[in-house]
């Protein structure tokens, strides 16, 4: 979820579309901060649903992508939400366990991923391979794999996200376990002392990596497309490693409770549509899940060779997560 432009941390705000008629139906999302932002992809999907529904669509930022499964389960089947956009597949398996989703019914058969996708209760809506992200002026080489950036010098300086709150976070910690396994923790212990400063999500991060704060960011192999393409900068860089990079897929799925079903299923479908997917390279900047008619912008850049992927299986990563974030709090608080 490549959060950008930014300048300051996003705040939780909900966005809506014109005001509601009383004969209209509403359908209520949840998603992260920046995707309701005025540069997100939110305003157009809020257009163009609204365009084909005769509805009223509101889209509500609840922090990042771990924040809104947090917030679900303390609001449990009180929940406002009728679907749910933003978690990822280091997730959903957890989200399951809530007993909050159903099925979604439907059979995508025109999916762009790098991997089979079979899950009956989660769909697709972008993806993409973090990274760590660097400004070639002020590193002019930067390491080609992790072991070189366990061996680099510890004046390079990082900022990373909570994997307690940010999906970003949580997918460093899925890509480091899914390399090193057994020797996690120690990978962390060499890491921690190149940590700037651990923010609570991505935004916080990038914006102190912009400010020259860290001379790295964890980020995504697609975040210099956006400086390529909006701004006309050609020195933000995503370090390419060796050893493969963990993907993250954004998903959505249906509320079971939610009081408008077949509007839950309408967005659900509207999601995978060229209306949709064509909105995400250039709002969310991640690959859409659906390449839209018109391909990729020019400057995005093609994804990494499929070989490159890493990703666990959500279940076994719900099954990895609690020892990964004990020895990420080992590491780190020392």
């Amino acid at each position: 979820m490549t959060r950008l432009p930014l300048l300051a941390a996003a705040i939780a705000i909900p966005l809506a579309g014109p005001a509601m008629a009383a004969d209209k139906p509403e359908l209520t999302v949840y998603t992260y901060d920046s995707f309701v932002s005025d540069w997100g992809p939110g305003p157009a999907v809020v257009e163009a649903f609204e365009a084909t529904c005769d509805c009223t669509l509101k889209l509500v930022g609840v922090g990042d992508g771990a924040a809104i499964l947090s917030r679900l389960k303390l609001e449990g089947g009180r929940t406002r939400a009728d679907v749910v956009l933003g978690l990822d597949t280091n997730l959903t398996a957890e989200a399951v366990e809530t007993g909050l989703f159903a099925l979604h019914g439907q059979t995508p058969d025109a999916l762009d991923l790098p991997v089979d996708w079979t899950d009956p209760i989660f769909l697709p809506f972008d993806w993409g391979y973090f990274a760590f992200v660097y400004d070639t002026t002020r590193t002019p080489e930067a390491p080609a794999s992790f072991e070189a950036l366990l061996a680099a010098p510890e004046d390079l300086s990082l900022v990373i996200q909570d994997p307690r709150s940010s999906t970003p976070g949580l997918g460093l910690l899925m890509w480091v376990k899914s390399i090193y396994g057994d020797k996690a923790g120690e990978v962390w212990k060499t890491l921690a002392p190149r940590i700037v400063t651990t923010t609570p999500g991505w935004s916080e991060a990038y914006g102190m990596f912009l400010e020259g704060e860290a001379d790295m960011v964890l980020s995504y192999t697609t975040s210099p497309a956006y400086h390529r393409i909006a701004e006309g900068d050609e020195t933000k860089e995503a370090a390419i490693f060796d050893e493969g990079h963990y993907m993250q897929v954004e998903v959505a799925g249906k509320i079971a409770g939610t009081d408008e079903p077949e509007l839950a299923d309408a967005f659900l479908a509207f999601m995978l549509s060229d209306a949709f997917q064509s909105i995400i390279p250039e709002t969310n900047w991640m690959y859409p899940a659906v390449l839209p008619e018109g391909g990729l912008p020019d400057g995005f850049g093609d994804p990494l060779p499929a070989e490159k992927a890493l990703l666990l299986d959500p279940a076994e990563a719900r099954g990895l997560r609690d020892a990964a974030l004990d020895e990420w709090r080992a590491a780190l608080s020392q």
